[in-house]
């Protein structure tokens, strides 16, 4: 998903241009996880980053006039995505405690069960959560999006020292978590 546009998406934005609410849904559909993935890392909260989402698309229906393939459309749209994340935290001042985060939110009691009943994506997703909210979003920008620092960058609005930073502390608290999680079976996952 780097700075090159796919003829897909070029072709589809042009049709939304025009009015094709069916090229819309279908970028919606293509965008829609990793987006929402993001939303998560900033709000902690599923429900919220899924309301976050819906007025992102929205944004991104209202102002597609605006997008003139100057960059990738997925660093305009997580662009778009990012920022009514932080709005609406900032909205709702919902700065989540991660201490409250705990291994109960995840169905069980000790971390063995954990792992055995849930899948490894769900239980980076804990770890996630229990994070900084900025090492969280970069850490999936970098690994889901596969994007550089540099898209990162034009993305977050970040430094790259920032962003480095970021990169390096976020891997740290994310295997702490997950070895707070997972004790020994960490060596499983990783």
């Amino acid at each position: 998903m780097g700075l090159e546009i796919s003829n897909n998406d070029t072709f589809l934005i042009n049709r939304i241009k025009e009015g094709d609410t069916t090229a819309f849904r279908q970028l919606v559909e293509k965008y829609k996880d990793v987006s929402l993935s993001l939303a998560c890392s900033i709000l902690k909260d599923e429900n919220k980053a899924e309301d976050a989402l819906q007025d992102a698309f929205i944004k991104v229906f209202e102002k597609i006039n605006t997008f003139h393939f100057k960059a990738a459309f997925s660093t305009w749209l997580y662009r778009i995505v990012i920022n009514t994340s932080y709005n609406e935290l900032k909205k709702h001042k919902s700065h989540t405690n991660l201490s409250q985060v705990s291994i109960e939110d995840s169905g069980g009691n000790d971390a063995l069960n954990i792992f055995k009943a849930k899948n490894q994506k769900k239980i980076i997703h804990i770890a996630l959560k229990r994070i900084r909210t900025d090492e969280a979003l970069i850490l999936r920008l970098f690994y889901l999006c596969d994007l550089k620092i540099k898209e990162i960058e034009k993305i977050t609005g970040f430094k790259s020292s920032k962003i480095k930073v970021d990169l390096h502390r976020g891997r740290n608290n994310l295997k702490h978590e997950l070895t707070k999680i997972l004790g020994k079976e960490i060596n499983d996952l990783l």
